[in-house]
């Protein structure tokens, strides 16, 4: 009987801690079950050099949302950079969806800058004005071979 008693309790135990890491695992993967409380909008780049799924999107620079997924659109030959941003941020039409890099070296990002018009996009919708990453290899080599303009 006392033997039942401890297996039980040590049951138990192994269960909530089970639980708990489940939890944990979660929560720091930010891992979203039923929808989320965010929406996807798209922006064409010319480039996305560096840039992974993933990344931030950042609005002055707080973190806002990040990068879903990058397509090629195979008619245009340019880069598709679905984005999964907050619910609660509203973006006009004329934002502007730069890629960027932290620091000098560092992790791309994409940088929206709010625009002045009062249509806000729905979701799923284009991100028209872009800026596309600088490419700090080709500068180089063009500063080293001399065919800086």
């Amino acid at each position: 009987m006392k033997k039942f008693n401890v297996e039980m309790a040590v049951g138990i135990f192994m269960l909530i801690g089970l639980l708990c890491v489940g939890y944990l695992t979660i929560q720091l993967g930010q891992a979203q079950w039923f929808g989320g409380d965010s929406y996807l909008v798209q922006a064409r780049f010319l480039g996305v050099a560096g840039l992974r799924k993933g990344a931030a999107v950042e609005i002055a620079g707080v973190t806002v949302g990040q990068v879903d997924r990058i397509e090629l659109d195979k008619e245009r030959m340019l880069a598709i950079v679905w984005m999964k941003v907050g619910k609660s941020i509203e973006l006009s039409e004329d934002t502007i969806a730069s890629v960027r890099t932290s620091g000098l070296i560092g992790d791309k990002y994409i940088k929206l800058s709010p625009g002045g018009s009062d249509r806000i996009l729905e979701p799923g919708q284009l991100l028209t004005e872009t800026e596309s990453a600088v490419d700090i290899e080709e500068l180089v080599s063009k500063y080293v071979f001399g065919t800086v303009d």
